[in-house]
């Protein structure tokens, strides 16, 4: 069983970038397909970014293509979310997902494990 611990969130004005970190512990981090989601407010969670076990294939939701880049590194167990020239709709909390099975899959049911969430809030 892994354990997953997100951080790199705060708040920033619109055009900034941040870069969230998922730190993996209890496990190999390289037995995971990883993915991050969002939540707003009032609104369901929703895929943002995944990457397949190696590393080799990326996947994204339309509105943060050419502004987020997610990657790992299965050797310091984490992955990354770098996010430039963020949104006021970016405003969120992420969360870090691990799926044992599936990779680039869109359907939070398909991950297996969670992190606990980090804030992202961008003025305007």
């Amino acid at each position: 069983q892994v354990q997953l611990v997100e951080s790199g969130g705060g708040l920033v004005q619109a055009g900034d970038s941040l870069r969230l970190s998922c730190a993996a512990s209890g496990s190999t981090l390289s037995n995971y397909a990883m993915a991050w989601f969002r939540q707003a407010p009032g609104r369901d969670r929703e895929f943002v970014s995944a990457i397949s076990w190696q590393g080799d294939s990326t996947y994204y939701r339309d509105s943060v293509k050419g502004r987020f880049t997610i990657s790992r590194d299965n050797v310091a167990n984490t992955v990354y979310l770098q996010m430039n020239n963020l949104k006021p709709a970016d405003t969120a909390v992420y969360y870090c997902a691990a799926s044992i099975n599936y990779s680039g899959t869109y359907d939070h049911r398909m991950y297996d494990y969670w992190g606990q969430g980090t804030q992202v809030t961008v003025s305007s």
